[in-house]
């Protein structure tokens, strides 16, 4: 998946690829957040809002023939023309995705294309659409690349049933069968899901606030508009962000996949927070693994702890394969030891099958993921080390699995100008399969640091 953007925050121009794994690092204020949020916006457009077309022709073929079938290779060959028709509808969402002003994204541009070959077609699809009295059609997908719709009425309950609705069911199934394994579910965990932990029941206080205020006003008064605006100060990854962590209740009765298949992931991430999450009565907390009789609410618990629980709810009750998961900063508040341990972590997620996608200051991180490249050679002395140090082969990372950007000025030629221009952009590092990633930010900052600490001793020493 390519993406383009421009005048997109402090990012005049940028190009980045999503890897399976897909790193943005760079220095304060440079666009990795703003590069994250509007991924995270159109993946959530694309899944919520977006419904490719279906013609008028093949809907009056279905209501007169009582079936449809419907060729899916059109949908392939058409793949990027119709993301760019998402792309061009998502652009003028970024106020409301970023909940800043419109004159902030009046030039911002937003384009994505993917590689038709890597488009894969879902095997089996099935759904029967009506109420609960009566089906009404079913969809359902044929043999090679085909999509049967089929009717359920009788000839005069056919009035009943309404074309946009039929159009929106048949585009969504379009939308999943040729889509979803390219486009994946997001999830995100953004640098301010801290303080969403830390005052969840506030936050649930001023929403049912405002229900018993809704509740006492005029009938004809829009409730979700209103309630909307209960988050409206917060951009679309924050506000979901608020939303999960006020729902933890009903995701705690949940299972996911690695729940039900890789409990020692799950084992890790314990030891990764030193103790486990849990919810009673409506209450997070936290219960170490030092004194399992001991329940500490967030604002109780180590910055550590109030920083991963939307990650460790995700893990335990939410995950599914082919997911996106997006974390701003994944190495907040925890020790060097931790984020080389949350490194490893995310590399085992990605050989499972979920898509990890981090911006990063840390150093730790980098380099733990260069050590997980290296280790995935051939040779007794490679596998001596792996073994020594206790790595496992599901932890393992390929060079190709991995994307890693550097947020920094570039001399670019952009449109209108003769010459190049310096402009914050993303930059694409060299990862060598035998070597990893050239992480040129943190390695000029680090040499810096050790040329003035290798001074200062040699300063002491002519003394």
């Amino acid at each position: 998946m390519q993406l383009k953007v421009k005048h997109l925050g402090p990012l005049r121009q940028a190009e980045f690829e999503l890897g399976d794994l897909t790193v943005i690092c760079g220095k304060n204020n440079t666009g990795k957040t703003y590069a994250t949020y509007a991924l995270y916006g159109f993946l959530s457009f694309w899944e919520d809002s977006f419904i490719p077309t279906v013609t008028q022709d093949k809907i009056d073929i279905l209501l007169n023939e009582g079936s449809l079938i419907i060729d899916l290779s059109e949908y392939i060959e058409q793949a990027n023309k119709i993301i760019g028709q998402a792309c061009k509808r998502y652009s003028k969402l970024f106020p409301q995705v970023f909940a800043s002003s419109e004159k902030h994204f009046a030039d911002t541009e937003y384009q994505m294309s993917v590689s038709q070959d890597r488009l894969t077609v879902t095997k089996k699809f099935h759904k029967v659409y009506g109420s609960t009295k009566k089906d009404q059609f079913s969809i359902q997908k044929g043999p090679n690349e085909t999509l049967e719709v089929s009717l359920l009425l009788d000839r005069e309950s056919l009035a009943t049933l309404q074309r946009a609705p039929l159009q929106a069911a048949i585009g969504n199934a379009i939308k999943d069968i040729v889509f979803s394994s390219t486009l994946p579910h997001p999830f995100i965990a953004s640098a301010e899901r801290t303080g969403a932990a830390i005052f969840r029941k506030e936050l649930d206080f001023a929403r049912n606030r405002l229900l018993e205020q809704m509740n006492s006003m005029e009938r004809d008064l829009d409730p979700f508009s209103l309630l909307d605006k209960v988050y409206a100060d917060y951009a679309l990854p924050v506000h979901r962000n608020v939303d999960f962590t006020r729902r933890l209740e009903e995701i705690f009765k949940r299972e996911s996949f690695i729940a039900k298949k890789y409990p020692e992931l799950l084992a890790d991430f314990s030891e990764l927070i030193g103790g486990r999450y849990k919810v009673v009565r409506d209450e997070l907390y936290y219960i170490p693994d030092a004194n399992k009789r001991i329940r500490l609410t967030m604002d109780e618990s180590s910055s550590a702890v109030r920083s991963l629980p939307d990650i460790g709810f995700y893990l335990h009750h939410v995950a599914q394969p082919n997911d996106l998961l997006m974390v701003d900063e994944p190495e907040l508040n925890l020790h060097p030891e931790n984020q080389r341990k949350i490194a490893r972590l995310f590399a085992r997620l990605v050989n499972l099958g979920i898509k990890v996608f981090v911006t990063t200051h840390s150093d730790y991180l980098i380099k733990e993921f260069n050590t997980l490249i290296m280790l995935n050679q051939k040779g007794t002395a490679v596998e001596r080390i792996r073994k020594k140090e206790k790595y496992r082969e599901a932890e393992l990372l390929h060079s190709e699995q991995i994307r890693v950007y550097m947020a920094q000025k570039k001399p670019l030629l952009l449109e209108g100008n003769k010459r190049k221009v310096p402009v914050l952009t993303l930059v694409p590092a060299d990862i060598d399969p035998e070597l990893g990633i050239e992480a040129e930010s943190f390695d000029n900052t680090i040499d810096e640091m050790n040329r003035i600490q290798e001074a200062l001793f040699f300063a002491q020493e002519n003394a």
